[in-house]
């Protein structure tokens, strides 16, 4: 567990620094690690990136989805049908008013409106959605996005 929790913290750790903090031997963790990868356990490495530092223009919308639970297979049918649009980051089960969280990004406002009307609700057993958007991001995985120094802003006369 020391080892899983190490490369959820910090995915580029070096198998040496790995075997370090987690008293385990070099070759332990890279054995280790490839039957994490191998059994689905790791599934994958990824960087988290403050987008608003970058010129890239994103929304985020965090949509709430209530739905027909389908006989023998319950949620997993529609969640893996909405899951495979690649609009969509993230879907969970929830409890509560609504069925499944669906995390979608998109260029514009309008792009991620487009995908809950025309793509989304739909879907034969989605019975209602309410959407939210993410207005900024404060903490995401454990890590807290630092604030931006404000720009002085540039004046300029005729």
């Amino acid at each position: 567990m020391k080892l899983l929790q190490l490369l959820e913290e910090d995915c580029t750790l070096t198998p040496e620094q790995l075997a370090s903090m987690a008293d385990m031997s070099v070759e332990e963790v890279k054995a280790e690690i490839k039957r994490y990868e191998d059994e689905k356990i790791i599934l994958g490495y990824k960087a988290i990136v403050d987008w608003d530092r970058t010129d890239r223009e994103a929304v985020t919308a965090l949509i709430e989805v209530k739905v027909t639970p389908q006989r023998g297979a319950g949620f997993d049918r529609v969640a893996e049908r909405i899951y495979q649009y690649d609009e969509v980051e993230s879907v969970y089960l929830m409890s509560g008013a609504y069925d499944l969280t669906v995390i979608i990004s998109g260029r514009t406002l309008k792009e991620v409106a487009q995908f809950v009307g025309e793509r989304l609700s739909p879907l034969e057993d989605v019975t209602g959605t309410a959407t939210h958007f993410i207005l900024h991001k404060y903490k995401e995985k454990h890590l807290i996005f630092e604030k931006q120094e404000k720009q002085p802003k540039e004046l300029i006369f005729s």
